[in-house]
């Protein structure tokens, strides 16, 4: 990685073969510099960002990941919809979404749902407490703590929480003319999770984690 430059200038691409990290971007090699408190470190060809330094990232991350997991059990457990029409009211939780698809050759797509919606987002909030949560102690990092870290980031692109809200509400658009439709707890409970995975995408600062895990691994 590069060193941080000042405003409208770029450092030069490493020409050795010493202290060398990858750029994700473009490829270039470019020598590792620890970037400052609050600064980011810039690919030398192409400009892109390669890693932040953010003051207090493990705390925030640490605490949306406990919150993601509270909310999604509330979102399990409370209503998410409630269908009102001809006298005749209907419940429905976020597990009757994904179990509306568990008949016969559609049972897969039930899979699915459930995986992308409540699992795999519970998977990634444990795994990330998992890391962070010793480290932030002054522990060692616990056993596998740098397989959870890569498991974390590898499933963050198949955490569709967000994507399943957006589909509910443009449902609903269709539905309200056919019926009153009230939102329950476990709605506002998958909406604040969404806004917490986004905010915790945004101050996740890997670089950080990986050195920490790295300075306090046992030798």
């Amino acid at each position: 990685m590069v060193a941080t430059s000042p405003p409208g200038t770029l450092p030069t691409p490493a020409r050795d073969g010493e202290g060398l990290t990858a750029c994700p971007y473009c490829d270039a090699l470019n020598r590792e510099v620890e970037p400052p408190i609050g600064g980011r470190v810039r690919c030398g060809r192409c400009g892109e960002v390669m890693m932040t330094n953010r003051p207090h990232a493990l705390d925030r991350t640490l605490a949306a990941a406990f919150a993601v997991v509270v909310l999604m059990v509330g979102a399990v457990m409370f209503p998410f919809l409630e269908l009102h029409t001809f006298g005749l009211t209907r419940k429905a939780s976020v597990l009757d979404a994904a179990l509306a698809f568990s008949d016969g050759l559609t049972m897969p797509l039930a899979v699915a749902v459930g995986m992308l919606i409540v699992v795999i987002p519970l998977m990634r909030a444990f795994a990330l407490a998992y890391v962070i949560l010793p480290v932030r102690l002054g522990r060692p990092p616990a056993p596998g703590a740098h397989e959870a870290f890569r498991l974390a980031g590898a499933l963050r692109p198949w955490s569709m929480a967000e994507v399943f809200i957006i589909g509910v509400v443009v449902a609903l658009v269709k539905v309200a003319g056919m019926a009153s439709v009230s939102l329950g707890p476990a709605f506002w409970a998958m909406a604040c999770m969404v806004l917490l995975v986004v905010l915790e995408a945004t101050s996740l600062d890997d670089w950080s984690i990986w050195r920490r895990l790295d300075r306090t691994a046992p030798r």
